[in-house]
């Protein structure tokens, strides 16, 4: 298989726990924890390994949570690079409202980076022994880190003949664009504040999208509809895959999980329109586990081949 690296620099300890009802102002008695390693890259790598497939994982590591989330990758046999920073790395809090199903994310802001640290991932990138075929760029960004990161890191990618895949919004994906990448997986609404109008109709879409593919900016979209699947645009595609209908625990890394079973089956060498429907296979099988588990294999192989027999 060829070889995937994935990178984060906002990585985050992801708690989660239910309570029976949530109520302001009372203290309420949760659920025994549950403690797993999350943030974009990190995600990825880990869907990767639950899908049977490996990566190479880059990622800043500081303070005691910074420790534990090592031990975390370690326990799930991760390969993965730390880098040192002086902050420590973040933690997140998912919380189950059991009486009503409803789902409470707490994102905690990342640590603040110096220049020589998140510098020393680009470092790390360039220094990975084997040369990248795919390289997955995920997450959001801490503070005193460039916009133009991720586009730092596509120049990278492509200086080492790997094809960058940017997972990413706002501002880090649009400076990521100018440089160019192979594949971006945004949300509509977040394809929508890309393109800069409330476009609602699918051909709308499609014709913003593929403009991008004409203009360089990415050769692959893949944006993600939620429930109603999701639009593939390229040079020679263009298509909405539906997924199968299946109960929606949590959404948590449905989209992590979504970019892991495309790089992975084109590191399997796949087609791309096989790739992306593993893909959302992957990403549909993540929202049938509950909390801030992701895809459980057995499920993205079985979503999988329901769907290229419905083809």
């Amino acid at each position: 298989m060829k070889t995937i690296v994935t990178m984060t620099l906002n990585p985050a300890i992801d708690k989660s726990s239910s309570v029976a009802h949530v109520i302001a102002e009372q203290k309420l008695y949760c659920k025994p924890s549950r403690f797993e390693p999350g943030g974009g890259g990190v995600n990825v790598s880990r869907a990767i390994k639950k899908l049977g497939g490996e990566s190479i994982l880059l990622y800043p590591a500081g303070g005691l949570t910074g420790a534990r989330l090592q031990e975390l990758l370690d326990q799930e046999d991760l390969d993965h690079r730390p880098f040192p920073i002086a902050g420590y790395i973040r933690e997140s809090l998912v919380i189950l409202e059991e009486s009503t199903g409803r789902q409470y994310r707490f994102g905690m802001p990342g640590p603040e980076f110096q220049e020589q640290e998140w510098e020393q991932c680009l470092n790390a990138l360039s220094a990975v022994e084997r040369s990248p075929d795919y390289m997955v760029a995920s997450g959001s960004l801490p503070p005193g880190v460039p916009t133009d990161f991720y586009a730092r890191v596509a120049r990278v990618g492509k200086d080492m003949g790997a094809k960058v895949i940017i997972d990413v919004s706002g501002e880090a994906l649009e400076e990521a664009l100018k440089e160019g990448v192979y594949l971006i997986k945004p949300n509509i609404g977040e394809f929508r504040e890309l393109v800069g109008e409330d476009i609602k109709e699918e051909s709308q879409i499609k014709t913003e999208a593929q403009k991008m593919v004409k203009n360089g900016r990415c050769e692959v979209l893949v944006i993600s509809l939620g429930a109603a699947g999701a639009l593939m645009i390229s040079n020679h595609i263009s298509e909405r895959i539906l997924p199968p209908a299946v109960p929606i625990i949590s959404k948590v890394g449905a989209g992590d999980s979504m970019v892991a079973g495309i790089v992975l089956s084109l590191a399997r060498g796949k087609p791309l329109r096989e790739s992306v429907l593993f893909g959302v296979a992957a990403g549909t099988a993540a929202v049938m586990t509950p909390g801030t588990e992701l895809c459980r294999r057995e499920d993205a192989e079985r979503l999988y081949e329901v769907m290229l027999s419905d083809r």
